[in-house]
């Protein structure tokens, strides 16, 4: 075996089953997967990337609001982005189940590379207006739809079993360090020193280190290869829908995503940013700080759950933890000040990432390898499904009710919806049993 590199068995379900999680782990457990050299390459690449959608994040409200200063607008702009996401997912799954997914995730990344530094380039010239936003981060959602699914399907491929919850916990540690505390402060200092535009060029360089960065893996994982056709697509949809289907805790935790996302989903991303710049008085550069903080709680709830391993119950942390997650969301329509959004931001984005390592490892440890790509996508497919409608509502109930009581609803909606699915969807925490993590036997052919 190559020391640099690390090539499982070919299913995951080979694997044999594993006992409890211990109880205690090693206080850097979760970094271990570094020491995999093709995996720290995906991670180095993907990290730059974060960095910079970070920086999106807070240069894309402000951009559109010094546009046109209603929620409308960015809601707009919302629906633009999500719409080719879910519309395309589906073919992503697809595709990086038959072909090469590091060519897959690079592809996607120069698609991304491509929107975002064009909308930047436009932007500093004063050429930019807001149907150009529209279109650029309609295919910016493409290249979303591409990615996805091929990074979610290939961790499988480089890291080894027994460490893939410590690379779910490193995920979810890296994510909200890059994408909600580091890229957005540098977001509002770069927004507020230098203009959006810059702040849009600087995201789209990331995407090309990232490409840069796949290229260079060694690890060359296999797939199904052959010809396309309308037939073998179909046969591959059907089989990946009746393996979520065969499963409660697929497809009930997809719908109940599914639900939450709709009702705060488009909230948030349009209103918070709406009440701190016009409520609270906030400039570019508290806006990065409120998403900031929400991404040293994803730390926190990363680095619980990366030591502590899988909880024993596990289904029901997870959901419990994402009706928190909305609590938080209403929090932010009661505060009055900037501290308070901090707090709401630190509570959502602590519990929503605890839940997230939970989820990443099911998925890993639970789907076959041949069905990773289509599992994936119908993850994603199934839980953004709905965040275009999320986006178009919002502005219109933001106009009728106010911004504030929009966020309140939405969390209160969103907390609700969870535990409804939680309690009444029979065989949801079948998969806790004794604590242990089974593998499931069979893939459908």
């Amino acid at each position: 075996m190559d020391q640099d590199t690390f090539q499982p068995s070919n299913d995951a379900s080979s694997a044999p089953p594993e006992g409890p999680e211990p109880a205690r782990r090693n206080r850097v457990a979760m970094f271990r997967p570094l020491k995999v050299r093709d995996f720290a390459k995906l991670w180095t690449g993907l990290s730059v990337s974060l960095l910079g959608d970070g920086i999106y994040y807070v240069a894309l409200p402000i951009q559109v609001y010094a546009m046109s200063n209603v929620p409308t607008a960015l809601s707009i702009v919302g629906v633009a982005w999500t719409l080719p996401l879910v519309l395309f997912l589906l073919l992503g799954g697809l595709i990086s189940d038959r072909f090469d997914r590091r060519r897959v995730m690079i592809v996607a990344d120069l698609i991304r590379f491509a929107a975002i530094g064009s909308i930047g380039v436009l932007s500093v010239t004063g050429a930019l207006e807001l149907w150009h936003i529209i279109v650029l981060v309609a295919f910016y959602g493409i290249g979303d739809a591409l990615f996805n699914p091929a990074f979610g399907a290939i961790v499988p491929d480089v890291v080894p079993q027994e460490l893939l919850t410590e690379a779910n916990a490193l995920d979810q540690f890296i994510k909200p360090v890059m994408l909600r505390l580091i890229g957005p402060a540098i977001g509002g200092l770069l927004v507020g020193l230098l203009g959006p535009g810059e702040a849009f060029l600087i995201d789209g360089v990331t995407f090309s280190v990232s490409a840069v960065a796949i290229y260079f893996m060694r690890t060359r994982p296999r797939h199904a290869g052959g010809v396309v056709t309308v037939a073998s697509i179909r046969s591959d949809l059907a089989t990946g829908f009746s393996f979520v289907r065969s499963h409660p805790w697929l497809w009930g935790t997809l719908l109940a995503a599914a639900m939450a996302l709709l009702t705060f989903f488009g909230p948030f991303q349009v209103l918070v940013p709406y009440v701190i710049k016009n409520q609270l008085g906030g400039s570019p550069q508290d806006i990065g700080w409120v998403y900031a903080i929400g991404g040293a709680g994803g730390i926190l709830g990363a680095i619980v759950v990366g030591q502590r391993g899988l909880p024993r119950k596990h289904i029901l942390f997870m959901y419990l933890s994402w009706a928190v997650t909305g609590l938080a969301i209403s929090g932010f329509g009661l505060a009055n000040s900037l501290w308070q959004m901090w707090l709401a931001s630190l509570v959502m984005a602590a519990t929503n990432t605890a839940s997230m390592v939970v989820w990443g490892t099911l998925l890993h440890r639970l789907v076959p390898r041949d069905m990773r790509g289509r599992v994936h996508s119908f993850d994603w497919l199934v839980s953004v499904a709905l965040v275009p409608l999320s986006f178009a509502l919002t502005g219109p109930i933001a106009n009728a009710i106010g911004e504030q009581a929009t966020l309140v609803g939405a969390g209160l909606l969103s907390a609700s919806s969870i535990l409804v699915f939680l309690v009444c969807v029979k065989g949801l925490r079948a998969t806790e049993g004794d604590g242990s993590i089974h593998p499931i036997e069979t893939a459908a052919a």
